[in-house]
């Protein structure tokens, strides 16, 4: 063996190796078995003696035109669940004018110190059914579910920013639990008469009942149409944060912090190589394990060229955790691809609003409402059983 071919033996023995032994896709509600359409499917975890799923999910009938928020559980990791129901207070609540308030993209986390499961949403408005925008009045709001199974009314949560006078918002985000039980929680955020919006943490006490910013992190900015939407943090050994925004440039974003609040500059999505993703407004997820982090995401591939934003496939890839890129390799795909869009793009069963879970040791979860809009916002609730090749310790 001459010298470089064992510098390569070398370097593929270190090189980071795959940790996804597996994926399976199953349909946990098709649209016949209720006549509707369901969107943002998100689960969590609930240990115990009975370990639970719990997953939040609403219906949709138009482009962002969300009904009453609903919930339901499986006591089997996910193999079967109960029937929707509806989560007290979520519907849509009428105001002066014709106008309606609605509410949507909750994401519920179990909140280990308290035993309750912590869910923010969004406030939306709708005037003959149809969104409308008066941004002065977006905030994001939350309702606690007790050991018992009983919701809290819906609560804002209380942010007098003079940056965030337009609007703000955690909508699916994912966020990370402190092991003093308090929250890093992602916003998208903007001041009045200004289009594009900034990203930053906040750092937020809860205890059970209320939750409260305690400090803000910095700004993040791209100027480009509305600007950075949507983030999501999870935290690493060593106490490294991680951030991935979606954004409206044809990139998705990443950044990492050592405290979950001083963010460093952004940088787009890229593979090894240094080859940027393209990917077109929409959020992308982590699927942390113990041994490895990964992203899960939507981009531009052959054969969805005709999709809206290249909602599906839903891929998966490992991150280089030292340069912060996607390790090319290590890609597959999550949720297949149903249709080609169309001559409009939208005749396809698209992913875009999903949500990542560790399940247990052995497996993590991806859940997601697809809707077809071609076809009258038809659509299936999906979940991906992503099996991993070593336990995860961070399993609860």
């Amino acid at each position: 063996m001459n010298r470089r071919e064992f510098a390569l033996g070398m370097l593929a023995a270190t090189k980071p190796a795959d940790l996804v032994a597996g994926v399976e896709t199953t349909t946990l509600i098709r649209y016949e078995d209720y006549g509707k359409c369901w969107f943002s499917a998100r689960a969590c975890v609930i240990p115990g003696r009975r370990r639970k799923l719990l997953m939040t999910l609403g219906q949709i009938t138009g482009s962002d035109v969300f009904h009453h928020v609903h919930w339901m559980e499986s006591d089997d990791e996910g193999r079967t669940w109960s029937a929707p129901q509806p989560v007290p207070g979520m519907g849509r609540v009428q105001h002066e004018g014709g106008l309606e308030e609605g509410f949507g993209d909750t994401t519920p986390e179990y909140h280990a110190r308290t035993g309750t499961v912590l869910g923010i949403a969004q406030n939306v408005y709708y005037r003959n059914n149809v969104l409308t925008m008066p941004w002065e009045k977006r905030w994001p709001l939350y309702t606690v579910r007790t050991a018992q199974g009983a919701w809290s009314p819906l609560r804002k949560l209380e942010w007098d920013d003079p940056d965030a006078t337009g609007m703000y918002a955690s909508n699916c985000s994912q966020r990370v639990t402190l092991d003093d039980g308090s929250l890093i929680v992602p916003v998208t955020y903007g001041p009045l008469g200004r289009p594009d919006h900034g990203v930053c943490s906040l750092h937020c006490s809860f205890d059970g009942a209320r939750l409260a910013v305690i400090q803000r992190g910095n700004e993040l900015r791209l100027p480009v149409k509305r600007g950075l939407l949507e983030p999501s943090v999870t935290r690493r050994e060593k106490g490294r944060f991680w951030m991935t925004i979606r954004a409206e440039d044809n990139r998705g974003y990443v950044t990492t912090s050592r405290d979950g609040l001083k963010w460093a500059p952004i940088q787009p999505w890229c593979w090894q190589d240094g080859t940027p993703l393209e990917m077109s407004t929409t959020q992308q997820h982590w699927l942390p394990h113990s041994d490895a982090l990964y992203l899960a995401y939507t981009r531009k591939a052959p054969g969805n060229e005709r999709v809206m934003r290249w909602r599906t496939p839903l891929f998966m890839a490992r991150v280089d955790e030292q340069s912060g890129r996607l390790m090319r390799e290590t890609e597959r795909v999550v949720l297949p691809q149903r249709g080609d869009g169309g001559d409009k793009g939208m005749d396809a069963w698209l992913s875009g609003n999903f949500h990542a879970t560790v399940l247990n040791e052995h497996e993590s979860i991806i859940t997601d409402g697809q809707i077809n809009p071609a076809r009258g916002y038809i659509g299936d609730v999906l979940m991906a059983r992503i099996r991993w090749k070593r336990p995860n310790r961070l399993a609860l």
